[in-house]
């Protein structure tokens, strides 16, 4: 399962190095509780992006030969598929925009962007402190071998302050500045291959959604938004196929049921 972030937030000073096993998945033996693998997505995090989303397991032919695969959309905003039976790193690819990392290297490290790192007159850094993905369900097809993510487009201004632990206080070392400019924030559900990390299609969400997603095998996406809205969307293009307005704000994943054998 994915890790939250290390404390304080946002003043990394007081906590030097990688800060393991935040930001990270693990893998536990479900019967000694031994640690089997670990992988970091984003070392020393100070920008509280942690890694409680989500992952999906599939398998799938990857790279020439059949694979036990974790897919990890991260709030950093790339895309992680790793071989889950050894924790390899295998692809880390934008999903969204950032502005805070030039690559992931080979071995799965971000290459960091100097001048990124929150600081006291404040640093303006894509994804936000919503990440470019987060705790709402994303969505696998066998069929269309496509993973379906929530995303946001989104900035924020990082700060930092005072990094002393104060017992019975918060213990995050600065902040993060949500008045930006509206033209910096976009929500979008994206279509990720997971062979090659590219975005095969997207959909506008304005406004934006925190609802999670469904894909059926009649090659159909579910999802819903904030202004209560739930929609239908074609599995394979992402056209937009109909919406009905269900009187509230969406925030819940749909789900499928079986009446009899229908």
């Amino acid at each position: 399962w994915g890790t939250g972030n290390p404390g304080p937030d946002w003043n990394g000073e007081a906590r030097e190095g990688d800060n393991l096993y935040s930001d990270s998945v693990i893998a536990l033996d479900a019967d000694t509780g031994e640690l089997k693998w670990h992988f970091q997505f984003t070392p020393h995090d100070v920008h509280d992006w942690d890694a409680t989303q989500i992952p999906i397991l599939i398998d799938i032919e990857f790279d020439g030969r059949p694979r036990k695969l974790m897919l990890f959309p991260n709030r950093n905003a790339f895309f992680y598929v790793l071989d889950r039976v050894t924790g390899e790193f295998l692809r880390g690819t934008p999903f969204a925009k950032q502005t805070w990392a030039e690559r992931i290297d080979e071995n799965g490290r971000p290459i960091r962007i100097p001048g990124m790192l929150p600081n006291e007159e404040g640093v303006l850094v894509y994804p936000s402190i919503n990440g470019a993905a987060n705790w709402w369900s994303n969505t696998y097809s066998p069929r269309t071998e496509l993973l379906y993510v929530v995303t946001y487009d989104g900035a924020e201004t990082f700060f930092i302050g005072e990094d002393e632990y104060v017992p019975g206080e918060l213990f995050v070392g600065g902040g993060a500045d949500r008045y930006v400019p509206q033209e910096t924030y976009a929500s979008m559900i994206r279509a990720l291959d997971p062979r090659t990390g590219d975005t095969r299609w997207e959909f506008s969400l304005q406004p934006k959604t925190q609802s999670g997603l469904l894909s059926t095998a009649s090659d159909l996406v579910f999802g819903g938004s904030v202004d209560g809205y739930f929609y239908a969307l074609d599995a394979v293009n992402g056209t937009e196929l109909w919406r009905i307005n269900v009187g509230g704000n969406v925030k819940a994943a749909p789900i499928s049921y079986m009446v009899g054998t229908v």
